[in-house]
């Protein structure tokens, strides 16, 4: 059974395309192209299930279309509309710095005094600063904080442990 935890979104499916079994993707990070991905998974009734790709072909920089093993009717296809698309973290190919997508879940632990600062919950790209969506530990509020997700913040990222360790400026934290 695959276990939530083992994966991370890349996107979700859209509309049939044609009458063959095709489904537009918009994906947010094509991890699937870079490592030629066998399989997707995607989240059908909430039960995360694997489906082989027969052959995809990108439309943009953000939309493939995508034709899966056994889904060969526009019904079938419709079945999967609106469906979230995961990746397997072990077959990743950030054996070093793990994509944005497949950082969401991971903890970020504040350098100065190992303490953790939050989870992940979301990546803010829309300004040229890029920041993390925090959820942060110890309190029962439960809207995120941002963080500067900037190179020079960024000490240490443990694949295994799932964490994130940052060296902050001082008093960041108590702006939140």
């Amino acid at each position: 059974m695959i276990r939530q935890e083992d994966v991370y979104k890349i996107g979700r499916l859209g509309k049939p395309h044609g009458v063959k079994g095709e489904i537009s993707f918009q994906f947010t990070d094509d991890v699937f192209d870079r490592v030629d991905a066998d399989y997707l998974i995607i989240e059908v009734d909430g039960i995360l299930v694997p489906f082989f790709i027969e052959e995809y072909r990108f439309r943009s920089d953000e939309t493939a279309l995508l034709k899966l093993e056994d889904i060969d009717t526009q019904e079938a296809a419709r079945e999967l509309t609106n469906s979230d698309v995961y990746f397997e973290r072990r077959l990743s190919d950030d054996a070093g710095e793990p994509s944005m997508a497949a950082i969401i879940g991971y903890r970020l632990v504040n350098d100065a005094d190992g303490q953790e600062i939050g989870t992940i919950t979301g990546i803010d790209d829309s300004t040229a600063n890029i920041l993390f969506e925090v959820l942060k530990s110890g309190t029962d509020d439960d809207s995120p904080i941002l963080i500067p997700a900037a190179e020079e913040f960024i000490t240490g990222i443990d694949n295994d442990k799932r964490e994130i360790s940052v060296a902050l400026p001082e008093g960041l934290l108590d702006l939140q």
